[in-house]
């Protein structure tokens, strides 16, 4: 029998129970970002010269693929194997003792206080489960706006009143002038009657 010159296979390398290289050749790893998420990145084959270990977030168990696209890969904390977690980044959560929105930006569950489900309104309460809108609040709130846009608008008018009753006092007031001042006194009665509860302004005269 002709002894082959030839040889198409190479050499596995094999790694002893301390994770050194026995057997000098090439390994296939899996390769994780260690220093940070330690999120799966790669496979890839390494060559382990005798009494080596791979590389650093190397591992040579093989990690099973998520069927989520919401789900990642990642190495356990002591990194002894694969796990598959939620993948949440880029999406916005809310806290719920704010409201306030952050954009995620890491793997794994929600920190506690924090969901995806967006409050509606800035009235909004957590639950436990679901935001629920303090109705009293958002009532007290909407008051408080409809006041202060009803001082500002009868300011307005008012400055406007005095400023034209002065020309018609003192017999200045142009024939515009007088049906401007009847059309501001209009105004300012309506503004008296805006019930700031249930609020309907009344237009402005131009």
């Amino acid at each position: 029998m002709t002894t082959q010159k030839y040889n198409l296979d190479f050499e596995h390398a094999v790694l002893g129970p301390e994770g050194w290289s026995t057997t000098a050749g090439w390994i296939l790893t899996y390769q994780c970002a260690y220093s940070t998420t330690r999120e799966f990145t790669s496979c890839y084959w390494q060559y382990c010269q005798l009494g080596v270990g791979i590389a650093a977030g190397s591992y040579t168990d093989k990690p099973t693929l998520p069927d989520d696209d919401a789900k990642a890969i990642r190495r356990t904390e002591d990194g002894t194997a694969w796990e598959i977690v939620d993948d949440f980044r880029g999406q916005l959560a809310y806290n719920t003792d704010t409201g306030e929105a952050r954009t995620v930006d890491y793997l794994g569950p929600l920190l506690a206080g924090w969901t995806l489900l967006a409050p509606q309104t800035p009235y909004d309460k957590w639950d436990g489960t679901k935001w629920v809108t303090d109705k009293e609040a958002q009532q007290a709130a909407e008051v408080a706006a409809a006041e202060a846009k009803l001082k500002q608008l009868q300011d307005e008018a008012d400055e406007v009143i005095e400023r034209l009753g002065r020309a018609v006092k003192h017999d200045m007031a142009t024939d515009e002038d007088k049906a401007k001042l009847d059309t501001w006194e209009r105004y300012s009665v309506l503004l008296s009657r805006v019930d700031v509860d249930n609020p309907e302004w009344p237009a402005a005269p131009e």
